[in-house]
């Protein structure tokens, strides 16, 4: 049945603690309008009738475009876009997400892409429509248990992935561990100054060093695929309550069970059973016994230090949107806070 907690965790449920903003409410994006009418002109002859609405996405860290569209004729079609001069990186993000949507096995909960094009130098995408709102927090069990079902669906589909994906070059998990997720080792070294930690974990960076260094080795076994960025903000609920699963640019090389700790930090913060969660969900089948803990605290330390670094840039003028939300930090700052009480409640600290 996958990892479990070790002797010295805490049985209690943890106290709910709701997120700074609500996941459904993050994002600051350009409206339809704001958008350049050679673009729009070219995403409504894609769609062969004009435009009566546009409901724009709440969800989300990034300043691209996101939104609903809904046209004369009745159909709709969800469009992300971004500038290909101030958000190359968006860019390029989406033209890999439409990549890889296109080959991820059939049937699975995921929006497929219809088409993608370029104008007034923006670029878009159009996805499959999907009706559903984000999961509200604290997590209802019957919607974390919908999400919980289709991730599992998901992990078994790409644990021996299509040639298709493969090909694309994916990252690993285990390099992007090294270069990106693992902080506490900065921290020790005095290349990061020490982000604000709970009280139970402030005399406990030898132990997160010594865990967090675990994960690219952990990472590295395996042939299978994760979604990689696994949040409450990247899975909608459809009115039959089936969890799809958006934002698909951080497909990688790496083990379920990461993306699986990931998403249960907001379980954890909803006062979820999280540790019986992660140890019977069948993506955890082959953790290592200590892989939640070791996951745990490297999101810790990515996440507190990178809230720690300051608010976000504002949007240079003319920008009609920051470069990414202003929610962003107190995000990360929840989210670390978050995944180092759990791990303190499940090593026993004091």
């Amino acid at each position: 049945m996958g990892a479990h907690a070790p002797a010295g965790q805490h049985g209690g449920v943890p106290a709910i603690s709701p997120p700074p903003v609500p996941y459904h409410a993050t994002a600051v994006r350009p409206d339809w309008s704001a958008l350049p009418a050679g673009l729009r002109d070219a995403v409504v002859t894609r769609l062969g009738a004009p435009v009566v609405s546009a409901r724009t996405a709440g969800a989300g860290f990034t300043g691209g475009f996101a939104a609903l569209l809904t046209a004369a004729d009745g159909g709709q079609v969800f469009v992300k876009a971004a500038d290909l001069t101030h958000q190359r990186h968006l860019a390029d993000w989406y033209a890999r997400e439409a990549a890889v949507l296109a080959r991820l096995p059939a049937g699975l909960p995921v929006p497929r892409p219809g088409w993608a094009l370029t104008a007034s130098g923006w670029y878009a995408l159009g996805l499959d429509a999907l009706d559903g709102r984000t999961p509200r927090l604290p997590w209802d069990p019957a919607e974390l248990d919908a999400v919980l079902a289709g991730y599992a669906e998901l992990a078994t589909a790409l644990a021996d992935p299509p040639a298709g994906l493969v090909a694309l070059g994916l990252p690993r998990l285990a390099d992007l561990a090294r270069d990106d997720i693992l902080w506490w080792g900065e921290v020790a070294a005095g290349r990061e100054p020490a982000p604000p930690m709970p009280a139970a974990a402030r005399d406990r960076l030898p132990e997160l060093v010594a865990l967090e260094s675990r994960l690219p080795g952990y990472a590295a076994t395996g042939r299978g695929l994760v979604h990689g960025d696994l949040r409450v903000d990247n899975v909608l609920l459809d009115a039959g309550g089936r969890a799809w699963f958006c934002d698909w640019n951080w497909l990688c090389h790496g083990p379920a069970w990461f993306d699986l700790a990931g998403l249960l930090i907001t379980g954890y913060a909803s006062g979820r059973p999280v540790d019986t969660i992660f140890a019977g969900h069948p993506a955890t089948a082959d953790a290592p016994p200590d892989a939640l803990d070791v996951t745990l605290a490297a999101l810790a330390g990515y996440y507190l230090t990178s809230a720690a670094t300051g608010p976000p840039p504002a949007p240079p003028a003319p920008r009609p949107a920051p470069p990414v939300s202003p929610h962003l930090r107190a995000h990360q700052r929840f989210s670390g806070e978050q995944a180092l009480r759990w791990l303190a409640a499940r090593r026993g600290w004091s």
